[in-house]
């Protein structure tokens, strides 16, 4: 059987490629190497709780056309993400506002005392040229902020020391001089109503799709099958790593079902201690207000990637970006290949940047 389009990967670039392409009359057919479809966006639902396995998945975004499109097959509710990081025996709002300031200083009740106090530590310790991101973050936010909910935390998100970083990691760290918790500052924000996997079956329903199927594994048995690829694995892979692997940071989960109604009542609390071994711990119900007898909590441990280890987030630092480029010019020479999403193109994207990025890329192949 010949097929228009072979989609690699069932994630959210591959299943909004395959249901708008099925929608124009092409045939598709999509390869996943994971036993289920959804990559990263993949929900489980146990004990009536939809469990974002790969790590939370918060939909947020400005653009009312990437709203509505995502709506077409979810009703969405209205969480709105408000994360909490406990240092040691601590607990501050996030991100950075007066709820945090007011805890972090006895002294701080108004704006204009929050902004006097974050400037006169930024002048106590500021370095003209900063070196490394300690010095930097120091700059921007001052010494306390930086210890107590910036340093721990970003230490194990990379895996190195803050004096180890490069300073250019933080370009700039928000900081609001309002009492609000809401993370983002998007327009439309919000967790689907019965998990994401229910999207991408949607997306999927009329398209063919084979699980447990290895791109590598099946190359070339697939090579004639269809008249194009899309392709979103990591590009690197693609290409044999001709030039060498392009870093990742990994993450390891540890899930657990716990015998209670609620554990830390919160969806997300970030750990910012370097001491605690995880980043964060995710508890999954509160993202759709559940109120189910039991609750499933999940803790997030960042790693070193490793060839074989599964990619989350792209090192997108000098070294790697200038390594991708070279990797983006060997793409173009694969003219029936099209490279998309965060692997495909080694780019953090949130989930709204892949849709926009996958509807782009389509009116760009059908001259729509």
């Amino acid at each position: 059987m010949k097929y228009d389009y072979l989609i690699v990967g069932s994630g959210l670039y591959g299943a909004v490629c395959a249901y708008e392409l099925s929608k124009r009359g092409k045939k598709c057919l999509v390869i996943e190497k994971r036993p289920h479809i959804g990559g990263n966006v993949y929900t489980e639902n146990i004990e009536g709780i939809n469990v974002h396995k790969y790590g939370a998945h918060i939909f947020h975004t400005s653009d009312k056309e990437i709203w509505n499109y995502i709506n077409q097959f979810a009703e969405f509710n209205n969480y709105i993400n408000s994360p909490v990081a406990r240092y040691k025996n601590e607990l501050y709002n996030m991100p950075f506002n007066m709820n945090t300031f007011t805890k972090l200083w006895t002294d701080v009740f108004t704006p204009q005392d929050a902004m006097n106090r974050i400037e006169m530590e930024k002048r106590d310790s500021y370095v003209s040229n900063p070196k490394n991101l300690k010095e930097q973050a120091i700059n921007l936010v001052g010494k306390t902020i930086f210890e107590k909910l910036v340093k721990g935390y970003t230490e194990k998100q990379w895996g190195k020391s803050c004096e180890e970083l490069p300073a250019f990691i933080i370009k700039r760290l928000p900081v609001r001089f309002t009492f609000d918790n809401n993370y983002f500052n998007d327009r439309y924000q919000g967790i689907p109503i019965g998990g994401y996997t229910q999207i991408i079956e949607k997306m999927l329903s009329n398209v063919e799709v084979r699980l447990n199927y290895d791109y590598f594994e099946h190359k070339n048995e697939l090579k004639n099958l269809a008249d194009k690829i899309i392709y979103t694995g990591a590009i690197d892979k693609y290409f044999d790593y001709v030039y060498g692997a392009l870093e990742y940071r990994s993450i390891r989960f540890e899930t657990e079902v716990l015998d209670m109604p609620n554990y830390q009542g919160n969806a997300v609390i970030n750990y910012t201690a370097r001491e605690i071994p995880y980043t964060r711990i995710i508890e999954h119900k509160h993202f759709e207000f559940g109120t189910q007898p039991k609750t499933v909590i999940s803790k997030e441990y960042s790693s070193t990637w490793k060839v074989g280890d599964e990619p989350y987030y792209p090192v997108n630092d000098e070294k790697n970006n200038e390594l991708y480029l070279k990797y983006f010019e060997l793409a173009k020479s694969e003219k029936n290949v099209i490279f998309g999403g965060r692997l495909g193109q080694y780019k953090y994207f949130d989930m709204h940047n892949v849709i926009k990025s996958a509807l782009e890329k389509l009116r760009e192949i059908t001259g729509e």
